[in-house]
């Protein structure tokens, strides 16, 4: 059985499964889709920094050239660099990335011309791939041009930002992320002064979603080390975003997202099941639609409330990905739609936010007034598993799902959009499900305040845990 499928953001899996004949053949489907559709001409490829990703872009172009089309070698850039060079150029493009996954894992993101490829088209690639029976990937030979797509993606910043962050100091957590250099220098253009923190020769596999204790131990650190306005970093391939105030303290990313909403004055917030329950606040956003986890199910959500009038469309996710749904102008600047995760708008959008208001991130975040959520996640735990405990709480008999939980009121809710999330009789609550990227079991939990929630959180991880591994 193998590791490899499609998950909430691209084909994911095991570098020994995806490596060879694999990669070859998905991205000769891909191509094949693409020539059904009568797209001809270049597709571009981007990867990040893990070290099995130089040879998986290598068989990549590989594959495209022989399926008649051109491929480009974008090197080493962030996902979304990557994907605002296809989109401006009208091209399709492959990013070779696995995100914050571990580095003996890799993935492929695919892209339109039009942005990210939804779920319909995987199930074509899919198919796809089984129609043409190969048996081989043939040995890489060809050495496709290169192109620079870094300069736009920071001239998109620095047009629209301005100097918007002179005099603020940020650090930047570079670690192994693929956008280190390109965030220290738009935040050079924009005013500020960057420090660089942390960087790294191997790959960390940061989780904006799941941060590791030494990620917010650096942090502090490095915050009661020096005077900083705040802590910038991202995921691996630079699509998420990592803000932490000036003492350290990361926001969350759904709470990033939220910020930088209110600074580009969206009218409507597209979201998934798993962020903040504040957001539903009446009063805070005029439109908030909630989705299942992954950018597909958000890419959808703000088309439709496009189609229903929204002005300014904004999706993010719990782990901090912004998507801009629709152009925004702002102080006489237009910044053009980019609907794919990105990590550098919420950054900049959150920092000129601090700016502009003249206040620290601390209180910003504490003014937001969200409810304390945390989220951690099981490794190495089958999707089976997952499902066979989503499955037993939710069962028609009450009884296990009421004594799990009855320390804290029993459940008073269920919601199934997205694994299955449970409302208790305090109040708080608590959400499991499978990780579309990696074999992890998601749990997330919300509570009145922070004690409550770390011992929600460290309550039902050993919960889940010991479930799973009863099988």
């Amino acid at each position: 059985m193998t590791s490899l499928k499609f998950g909430t953001s691209g084909l994911r899996g095991l570098v020994t499964e995806l490596v060879g004949l694999p990669t070859y053949a998905h991205v000769r489907a891909f191509c094949a889709m693409l020539r059904e559709d009568g797209v001809t001409g270049e597709v571009l490829i981007g990867r990040d920094l893990r070290s099995s990703s130089p040879l998986i872009a290598a068989q990549c172009a590989q594959a495209v050239a022989d399926a008649g089309l051109a491929p480009i070698d974008c090197g080493a850039v962030p996902t979304p660099a990557l994907a605002l060079a296809a989109m401006s150029a009208g091209s399709p493009a492959i990013m070779v990335t696995g995100s914050h996954i571990p580095d003996d894992r890799n993935g492929l993101k695919f892209y339109r011309a039009e942005g990210e490829i939804d779920k319909r088209d995987e199930q074509r690639i899919l198919a796809l791939s089984a129609a043409l029976g190969l048996s081989a990937a043939p040995d890489v030979s060809v050495t496709p041009p290169s192109r620079d797509v870094l300069a736009g993606y920071v001239a998109r910043y620095a047009r629209f930002f301005g100097r918007s962050l002179e005099g603020m100091t940020v650090g930047v957590y570079e670690h192994s992320s693929v956008g280190r250099d390109v965030i220290r220098e738009v935040l050079s253009a924009l005013g500020a002064t960057p420090v660089s923190l942390g960087r790294s020769d191997r790959f960390i596999p940061v989780d904006t979603e799941a941060l590791r204790p030494e990620d917010s131990e650096l942090a502090a650190c490095w915050a009661a080390e020096q005077k900083l306005d705040a802590i910038v970093s991202t995921d691996g391939d630079a699509d998420r975003p990592l803000v932490a105030d000036e003492a350290g303290l990361f926001l969350r990313g759904d709470l990033v997202g939220a910020l930088t909403a209110r600074f580009l004055g969206a009218d409507a917030i597209v979201t998934p099941v798993t962020s903040n329950s504040a957001l539903d606040r009446p009063g805070l956003f005029a439109r908030v639609v909630r989705t299942r986890v992954g950018s597909p199910y958000v890419i959808a959500g703000m088309a439709d409330v496009k189609k229903d009038g929204a002005r300014i469309v904004i999706g993010f996710e719990a782990n901090g990905g912004v998507l801009l749904g629709s152009a925004v102008t702002r102080g006489g600047k237009t910044l053009a739609a980019l609907p794919t995760r990105d990590a550098l708008l919420p950054i900049l959008s959150t920092l000129s936010l601090a700016r502009e208001t003249s206040q620290p991130l601390s209180a910003i975040a504490a003014g937001a007034r969200f409810a304390i959520a945390l989220s951690n996640r099981l490794q190495e735990i089958p999707q089976e598993r997952t499902a066979g405990l989503i499955a037993r709480l939710d069962a028609d008999d009450a009884a296990f799902r009421q004594q799990a939980f009855a320390a804290h009121g029993g459940v008073a809710a269920r919601d199934r959009s997205d694994g299955l999330r449970l409302t208790l009789g305090s109040g708080s609550t608590v959400h499991f499900r499978a990780s579309g990227n990696a074999p992890e079991l998601r749990v997330y939990v919300e509570a009145p305040d922070r004690a409550q929630a770390e011992r929600l959180m460290q309550e039902y991880l050993a919960f889940a845990a010991a479930q799973t591994q009863a099988g």
